[in-house]
């Protein structure tokens, strides 16, 4: 049931089978979302924090006008609010994509992780380093890199994390986004948004159709986007 997320603590360093243990012991009860659904809403202060089983999900704001900005995309095996259990409120909401299946871990729960295990407890706290270094990414995308750039860096920062999971299918991965809500990722029009999809489909870096991208020439991509994987730390090493 935690596979996903022992893959991407165990990215980072081994994870013991006591401290599996201790994560299995914090979590609480599922939940399903359907795609539009809230995991975690702006303001609240949740007494959990939610790890996505299955699904894609994805961190936003509102502006006054009604206008809606992701700020990152959470995958399987991402606690999408574990910085909740110290910041107690939610200074944005998070929202399914997809159908997402979740777990929860108590906050209770968590404290006596942090205080009985110190090693998972790094572990943890590395994950939501790496959720800003996410952040300052898509920040330095937003507004230095071309839109098409930009686009080539999700595509190449998606497949390495879903990689990670294991929830890629060869160079393929599943990305059940529309084109408005892939426009709300780049901050863009829908109709802009087509034509940077076009533009990568025309290099031939990648197919995209029926919701599944397929990279068909990875170093390439990886050009365009200038894409260093260095910010997701996928080095094991002692921590």
């Amino acid at each position: 049931m935690l596979e996903s997320l022992y893959l991407n603590l165990g990215q980072h360093d081994a994870l013991s089978d006591a401290e599996k243990a201790l994560l299995t012991g914090a979590m609480s009860f599922e939940k399903d979302f359907s795609a539009g659904q809230d995991l975690v809403s702006e303001g609240s202060r949740p007494t959990y924090s939610t790890l996505i089983l299955e699904g894609l999900a994805a961190r936003y704001k509102v502006l006054e006008d009604g206008g809606r900005q992701f700020t990152s995309l959470q995958v399987p095996g991402d606690f999408v609010d574990l910085h909740a259990f110290l910041l107690k409120t939610m200074d944005h909401g998070i929202v399914a994509l997809s159908p997402c299946r979740v777990i929860v871990a108590e906050h209770s729960r968590l404290r006596v992780i942090t205080e009985e295990a110190p090693h998972l407890t790094r572990l943890l706290w590395l994950d939501t380093l790496v959720d800003g270094a996410i952040h300052r990414e898509w920040i330095v995308a937003m507004g230095r890199r071309s839109k098409t750039a930009h686009l080539a860096h999700l595509v190449c920062e998606l497949f390495v994390r879903l990689q990670s999971v294991q929830r890629t299918n060869g160079m393929s991965f599943h990305l059940p986004l529309s084109q408005a809500e892939l426009a709300d990722v780049l901050g863009l029009s829908v109709v802009h948004m087509n034509r940077v999809i076009g533009a990568l489909r025309k290099v031939g870096v990648i197919s995209w159709a029926n919701y599944t991208v397929t990279i068909l020439d990875w170093h390439r991509l990886q050009e365009i986007a200038e894409f260093d994987p260095t910010y997701l730390n996928m080095v094991q090493e002692p921590r």
